[in-house]
């Protein structure tokens, strides 16, 4: 057999699909992979089902069909200002992970690099090495996630960087960049001539009183700035794959040639249908944040009463949650008894981070109030918390959700050395 890529050799399959699997496995909620658990809005759906018998059943132009290219340009202008001209720039997408593979490979050449923050969205790092270039990555300090402007100039000023990837809200952290972040990103990719590809695709999921701003509306951003982004979020709907990217013309001139050899085009009866929801008046995106919210304060509020330590998102439907004081040396190995014991299913927060980090998991919450409540009450009622080291056999419990139906087995060589408080 011949040999196969190096390009790829040290790639894993996606640790947040994975968790899925693990999760289904189980049966445990499954709080890993970011889908919700509700239905899209009505008219959307209603539209749809037209569609599926009226079609278009055939291709639509490669770069989008037209009617969805003009909705989603006045939607843009609507909320950030910036005109966009429907037939130069924006390129429509299977789904954002193809707007950003795009973005990458039109403007990437081998031996670039490409600034990450970190912690990212897994995809990034393998982007970046799909297409030839090598992640730099910059640390965002928890618990904050804030950045140091020293140590961002001094990767961005490296011989061959080309661009920088920001996520914006942020996934896993869920942090929303101010105005001041922003303006200090801009003056350094202004300074050392390279590009920004932003994953916006949390824009309409921000809590009060944090603010979205599209760095592309700062001076001098809209020409390096390459808006990657998708409907899956902010309509329910990740099972369409509809992305895209929004760029100045020479940009997306190139990005069109890339999407067109890798997938062709979007689905053309999804693209059709979606055009309703593109055009959903200003009071849904209200009811959307509304919505996002009482989920978050539902689900944060449950883990606060349970006294877990986490960091407060400012957007995005995820929160790192803090598992130091549950002894685990591996964050994995944490994640999958907490779906085969606890029937709750998280992702290791290390698929996230360049740095050493195993102290934290990633939870989400898009999801029904029954299935969050389900969620908090498994861990509720597997609320036996053991922090068991026997100075006899040296066998150690860590500090754990252990139903309190359950025997607890120790080895057989303990005797009664082991002393076991049942709540």
């Amino acid at each position: 057999m011949p040999e196969l890529s190096k390009r790829t050799e040290a790639f894993t399959d996606s640790v947040i699909r994975r968790m899925t699997r693990v999760s289904n496995q189980y049966g445990a909620v499954n709080l890993s992979q970011g889908f919700p658990d509700f239905a899209p809005p009505e008219k959307l759906t209603k539209r749809l089902s037209e569609v599926a018998v009226a079609g278009p059943h055939q291709y639509a132009l490669t770069w989008g069909a037209q009617n969805f290219r003009e909705a989603l340009a006045a939607k843009q202008e609507r909320f950030s200002g910036m005109h966009v001209n429907p037939d130069t720039e924006i390129v429509v997408t299977c789904g954002s992970t193809e707007a950003m593979m795009a973005s990458m490979m039109a403007v990437c050449n081998p031996g670039d690099r490409v600034v990450v923050f970190s912690p990212f969205y897994e995809n990034y790092g393998a982007d970046a090495i799909l297409s030839g270039a090598e992640p730099v990555y910059v640390p965002l300090v928890p618990p904050a996630f804030g950045f140091d402007a020293d140590e961002l100039e001094a990767a961005i000023r490296l011989p061959g960087v080309k661009a920088l990837i920001l996520c914006n809200p942020s996934n896993p952290c869920g942090k929303v960049f101010t105005e001041g972040e922003l303006k200090v990103i801009a003056e350094l990719t202004i300074k050392y001539d390279i590009f920004v590809i932003t994953d916006e695709v949390y824009e309409h999921i921000v809590y009060r009183p944090y603010e979205h701003t599209y760095l592309a509306t700062l001076p001098g951003m809209r020409e390096r700035t390459i808006i990657c982004s998708s409907l899956s979020k902010t309509y329910s709907i990740t099972g369409w794959r509809l992305g895209y990217v929004i760029a100045v013309p020479e940009v997306v001139d190139r990005v069109k040639k890339v999407h067109d050899f890798l997938t062709v085009g979007a689905a053309a009866p999804l693209m059709e249908a979606a055009v309703t929801a593109l055009r959903f008046e200003d009071e849904y995106y209200e009811w959307l944040r509304n919505k996002y919210t009482h989920m978050k304060e539902l689900f944060v509020g449950g883990l606060k009463n349970m006294g877990l330590h986490f960091t407060e998102p400012q957007g995005a439907y995820y929160v790192l949650v803090d598992i130091s004081e549950f002894g685990y040396a591996s964050d994995e190995q944490f994640c999958l008894d907490l779906a085969r014991i606890v029937g709750v299913g998280a992702v290791p927060g290390s698929s996230f981070f360049r740095e050493d980090v195993n102290h934290l998991i990633r939870l989400h919450f898009a999801k029904q109030d029954e299935t969050l409540y389900e969620a908090l009450n498994r861990l509720v009622k597997s609320s036996l918390l053991i922090n068991l080291d026997c100075e006899s056999c040296h066998f150690v419990m860590y500090r754990w959700w252990i139903p309190s139906s359950s025997r607890i087995l120790l080895p057989e060589d303990c005797g009664y050395h082991c002393i076991i408080a049942y709540l």
